[in-house]
């Protein structure tokens, strides 16, 4: 774990924690954010909001366990707000009983009541829409939908992770919420059409469709910018522009969209100024840092997308609430276990 400052003082200084919790400030200008995003996605942010209102941001990043430290440290918890990828995540920080409302108009009146969780528990800050990476060579179709990846056409060429990771959790959820008991005669199709079985992360599924190993690759948008933008790994730029993006089922109900978010903690010592960074998160200059850092979608609408964003084409959203969606994800994952789909075709 590692905690900093996101201020101009102190921005650069990171430190390794040593475990111990950081002393509960009842500063007013202060506010202790527990995230697991990555450092680099908010710390402009927070900086930005920093210099606006003059709170100083005290950020503890992870890549797991925060929810169970916010519940271990229980009242005497310092952490004020809860950042977080995934409904799964944040379905899971109100069921842990971390959570309380965001009373706020100002954010009932920037994000849409799909993007947000019962009671405002939760709160949608960008989305990300779980696409259809198809080849530009060997895929001459320019629309697709989630039904069709069942189809016998696509045998052998669908690459996708791990049925049991979030954000296909997710998506057969939704596809529940839409097909109901029909929803398992198609995962054991798509099943059925996968090349391998599922392993490696979304950027890795891209990657086989620019090897040849298949023709449909299963991901979230971003990750077309991460490969496009990551000077790191330049080969990732050829497996980006070997495919096009299909928005499945958006001339229908719409395509899956998830979301990053916060979550307001049930103990938050600093909660006005916690309510203040919500507050600038959903605001435009807030939505419109967000996205472009990571190329997501605002959840704010009239917030205009990144010009990368932009360039992969509009598309109709799923308006199927998420808190829906949630609620169908244990049921969603029983699922996957149950048709073998990580054993693979033909298993």
């Amino acid at each position: 774990m590692r905690w900093t400052c996101a201020c101009a003082a102190t921005l650069a200084a990171l430190f390794v924690m040593t475990g111990d919790s950081p002393a509960r400030s009842e500063a007013a200008g202060e506010v202790n954010i527990y995230s697991f995003r990555q450092p680099y996605l908010i710390e402009p942010l927070l900086e930005e909001f920093s210099e606006e209102t003059g709170i100083k941001t005290n950020v503890i990043f992870a890549s797991k366990g925060l929810i169970e430290r916010i519940q271990a440290e229980g009242r005497n918890s310092p952490a004020d707000l809860l950042l977080t990828t995934d409904i799964g995540n944040l379905s899971q920080a109100v069921a842990s009983g971390i959570s309380q409302p965001v009373v706020s108009d100002t954010i009932d009146s920037a994000i849409p009541e799909t993007y947000r969780g019962t009671n405002d528990e939760w709160i949608g800050l960008t989305g990300r829409a779980r696409v259809v990476y198809a080849s530009k060579e060997r895929v001459d179709q320019d629309s697709i939908t989630y039904e069709e990846l069942a189809d016998p056409k696509w045998r052998g060429k669908i690459c996708i992770r791990s049925g049991q990771h979030p954000y296909n959790v997710a998506l057969v959820a939704s596809m529940l919420a839409h097909l109901g008991r029909e929803t398992e005669a198609w995962l054991r199709g798509v099943k059925e059409n996968l090349a391998r079985k599922p392993a490696g992360d979304d950027r890795l599924q891209v990657k086989g469709v620019y090897a040849g190993e298949c023709d449909l690759a299963i991901g979230n948008t971003y990750y077309m910018g991460k490969m496009l933008t990551d000077e790191k790994h330049p080969e990732q730029k050829e497996w980006a522009e070997s495919v096009k993006i299909l928005f499945p089922n958006t001339a229908g109900r719409g395509t899956h969209v998830n979301v990053s978010g916060v979550v307001l903690a049930k103990n938050a010592p600093n909660k006005d100024n916690a309510l203040k960074l919500i507050e600038f998160l959903a605001s435009d200059k807030g939505q419109t840092m967000y996205a472009e850092v990571n190329h997501e979608y605002p959840t704010k609408e009239g917030v205009a997308w990144s010009d990368l964003v932009e360039s992969w084409g509009t598309f109709k959203a799923d308006t199927v609430s998420l808190n829906e969606i949630a609620d169908m994800r244990r049921a969603a994952s029983e699922m996957i276990d149950k048709v073998g789909f990580n054993d693979g075709p033909s298993s």
